[in-house]
C-alpha cells in the first residue's frame, strides 16, 4: 500500500513538470513573490511572439552556464525575433535580497534587451518542477511552447545544438 501511495504522488508530481512540446501552465510574479527588475510584474504569457530562452538561476550559480551567455552574445540574434529572460531564484541563496536587486538593476543596464526577473519565493521554480540550486535553461518558440530544457551545465556539444535550435526556430 505504501508503495502505490508514493508511486501516486511521483506521478501527479511529474504530471506538474513542464514538458517538452507543450506551453507550461500559466504562472505570474508580483507583488511579495517578484516580478520585473525594473518593476511590474512577469507573467508566462510573455513568452509569445519570439523565441525565447529563459535562465532560472540559483545567484550561487550565476556562472555555470557562462559559456552559454557569451556563445548567445558573439550570435547576435535579431532582438524581433528573439529575446532572452534571465530569472533569479531569491529564495535559493544566503545573499541578502537587497544586495541582489542592487547587481540585478545593475545588470538590467549592462543588458537592456534581456529581461530580469526575481522569483523571491520560488514560485516558478514550484509551478514548473524546476531544478532548485542550480542554473536551468528553458527555450520557447513562438507559440510559447517549451522547446528544450536542461538543469544544470550545457557541454560544448550542448550550447551548440541549442544555438541551433534557436536558430532553426527563429
Amino acid at each position: 500500500m505504501k508503495k502505490i501511495i508514493v508511486g501516486s504522488l511521483l506521478t501527479v508530481g511529474s504530471c506538474m513538470a513542464i514538458e517538452v512540446g507543450v506551453i507550461p501552465p500559466s504562472v505570474t510574479l508580483s507583488g511579495v513573490n517578484g516580478g520585473k527588475v525594473g518593476g511590474g510584474s512577469w507573467s508566462s504569457s510573455m513568452l509569445k511572439g519570439k523565441v525565447h530562452i529563459l535562465f532560472y538561476v540559483d545567484p550561487d550559480e550565476r556562472d555555470l552556464n557562462k559559456a552559454l551567455t557569451q556563445a548567445l552574445k558573439q550570435r547576435h540574434f535579431n532582438r524581433k525575433k528573439y529575446a532572452s529572460v534571465a530569472m533569479i531564484n531569491l529564495a535559493a541563496t544566503w545573499l541578502p535580497n537587497v544586495i541582489l536587486e542592487s547587481k540585478l538593476k545593475a545588470k538590467q543596464k549592462e543588458f537592456p534587451d534581456t529581461i530580469y526577473v526575481k522569483d523571491k519565493k520560488k514560485v516558478v521554480l514550484k509551478k514548473w518542477d524546476l531544478a532548485d540550486d542550480n542554473s536551468d535553461i528553458l527555450i520557447f518558440d513562438k507559440k510559447g511552447r517549451l522547446i528544450y530544457k536542461k538543469y544544470g551545465k550545457l557541454s560544448d556539444k550542448e550550447i551548440g545544438n541549442v544555438l541551433a535550435l534557436i536558430e532553426k526556430n527563429l
